[in-house]
């Protein structure tokens, strides 16, 4: 795995997701429908335990279920990418906000946007996110994996807090820290440092050039069009 697989979910996550997913997906619709009927399904049962749980374990627990998942399943054992999407989808995206990391992303614009605006930005970021995500823990499913999870670090509030975990594999050691938010049901993962770049870090530069270029539209334009590529 190496280095690679870490960067590969930040820096190049455009990049990845196209390259991997692609020719992966057909239908986009009738498949995203039916990752969202398993992530709502998911959601009922992940809730309870997440809301009690310590920001590191929930991290924990979101990473290694979904790489266990992975694993135990032959479909997504084999590389089946809409497999391994809807692993994540299940047991890796109840465990986040990405509501918010896509309202940060986009910046001051978001609160121009409209509503529709708004739902449109987060439904395509986040099928972005989860594509990108499922692309490189596709990697994984034959790698001999270990995930090591520090205490997480709290914010003065009590509401902010930052998980440092280690990814070792084949002699690698690669660091990937959680950005964490204290909400009404848990800690919920919203950004990610892969190599000391935060995904909205990323994401803030390559938004604010498609905003200056055809504003709220435009950026939805340009992310529903990636998707559309991505699914083949």
């Amino acid at each position: 795995m190496g280095r690679g697989w870490v960067a590969k979910i930040g820096i190049l996550a455009f990049s990845v997701a196209r390259r991997v997913v692609q020719c992966h997906f057909s239908s986009p619709d009738k498949l995203m429908k039916r990752y969202l009927c398993a992530f709502f399904a998911a959601s009922v049962v992940s809730t309870a335990a997440f809301a009690q749980a310590a920001p590191d374990s929930v991290v924990k627990g979101a990473v290694e279920g979904t790489v266990t998942a992975m694993k135990a399943d032959p479909q997504a054992r084999s590389g089946d990418m809409n497999k391994i999407t809807e692993v994540v989808i299940t047991h890796f995206v109840p465990a986040t906000d990405f509501q918010r990391t896509t309202r940060i992303a986009v910046g001051k614009a978001w609160t121009t946007a409209t509503p529709e605006q708004q739902k449109q930005l987060y439904e395509q970021f986040q099928t972005l996110l989860v594509r990108t995500y499922a692309a490189s823990l596709s990697q994984l499913r034959d790698q001999d994996v270990t995930f090591k999870f520090a205490p997480a670090s709290m914010g003065a509030s009590g509401k902010d807090a930052v998980v440092q975990s280690h990814v070792l594999s084949n002699g690698g050691d690669d660091s990937v820290g959680y950005r964490m938010e204290k909400t009404d049901s848990g800690w919920k993962i919203y950004d990610i440092d892969m190599l000391g770049a935060w995904l909205i870090q990323v994401y803030q530069t390559q938004f604010a050039d498609q905003l200056s270029k055809g504003g709220v539209d435009g950026l939805i334009k340009f992310l529903t069009e990636h998707n559309a590529r991505s699914a083949g």
